[in-house]
C-alpha cells in the first residue's frame, strides 16, 4: 500500500531531481601582474609602473560536453566597442606599456544543443581595472663613487616611473664612451677599464620614452667628486 503511494510522488519529484543535479558550466576570471621590480600582484588598479605584465585567466570549471567560447577585450573607460585588444582564447596575457586606465573584460559562452550559457550575464560585467602611471625620470648632476657606500652610482633618481625605451651613455671630454645601459634601473660605477675616473666633469646622453608618450633626450654634464685615493691617484679618466 505505500508503495503505490510513493510512486506517483516519485514521478511528480523526478523531473526536479534531474534538474537539481544537473551541473553547468561557469568561470572564475583572475588577473596576476609582475611588476619592473619582478614583484606579483593582483590588484593593478592604482598607480602602477610601465610596462606591467598582465596575465588573465578564465578558469573555466564544469565544461563537461558544453562547447565553450572564450572573448576578451582590452579597453579604455567608454570604448569597449573600440577595444585596443580583442582576442578569443581562454587566457590572455598582455603588456601595458602606455599611460593612463584601462578595463579588461572576459566574455564566455557555453554552448551545448540548444541551450546557451553566456558570462557575465547582462548588466552584470565586473572587468579587471588597470592604472598606469604618467612617466618621469631624472638623472642627478653629480656623484661620487668613492666606495663609501653614498651616492656612488651614477643612476636615475628614485621615484623614475613607466619609462617603456631607455638607452644611457657616459663620454669623457673627448667623446669617448665609458659606458652605457639600456634599463632604467641600470647605473654607471665611475669606473673605466677596472678603474675608477678621475674627478672632473663627464658627460651623460639619454634617449628615453615614457608610457604617456613623452620623450626624453636628456644631455647634462656630470660632476665626478671622489675625493682622492689610492684608486683615483692611479686611474686615468678615460684614456688608454
Amino acid at each position: 500500500m505505500m508503495k503505490k503511494t510513493l510512486f506517483p510522488l516519485l514521478l511528480t519529484l523526478l523531473p526536479w531531481m534531474v534538474w537539481a543535479q544537473t551541473v553547468y558550466p561557469s568561470v572564475d576570471p583572475k588577473a596576476t601582474y609582475t611588476t619592473v621590480e619582478g614583484e606579483e600582484t593582483d590588484d593593478a588598479s592604482s598607480g602602477q609602473n610601465a610596462p606591467l605584465v598582465a596575465r588573465f585567466t578564465a578558469n573555466p570549471s564544469d565544461v563537461g560536453e558544453w562547447t565553450a567560447r572564450y572573448e576578451w577585450k582590452i579597453y579604455r573607460p567608454g570604448e569597449e566597442d573600440t577595444p585596443m585588444v580583442h582576442r578569443f582564447e581562454e587566457n590572455l596575457e598582455y603588456t601595458f606599456q602606455e599611460s593612463g586606465s584601462f578595463y579588461v573584460q572576459l566574455y564566455a559562452t557555453f554552448v551545448l544543443g540548444t541551450d546557451t550559457i553566456a558570462y557575465p550575464e547582462e548588466g552584470e560585467a565586473n572587468p579587471f581595472v588597470v592604472s598606469i602611471s604618467e612617466s618621469k625620470l631624472e638623472f642627478p648632476n653629480a656623484f661620487s663613487p668613492n666606495g663609501d657606500g653614498f651616492n656612488d652610482e651614477l643612476k636615475a633618481k628614485d621615484g623614475y616611473q613607466s619609462i617603456v625605451k631607455f638607452q644611457a651613455a657616459v663620454f669623457n671630454r673627448w667623446g669617448q664612451k665609458l659606458y652605457s645601459w639600456s634599463d632604467p634601473s641600470g647605473s654607471w660605477d665611475g669606473r673605466y677599464n677596472g678603474h675608477t675616473v678621475r674627478d672632473g666633469v663627464y658627460f651623460l646622453v639619454v634617449s628615453a620614452r615614457g608610457a604617456d608618450g613623452r620623450k626624453y633626450n636628456i644631455r647634462k654634464a656630470i660632476n665626478v667628486l671622489t675625493g682622492y685615493n689610492d684608486d683615483s691617484q692611479n686611474a686615468g679618466d678615460g684614456e688608454e
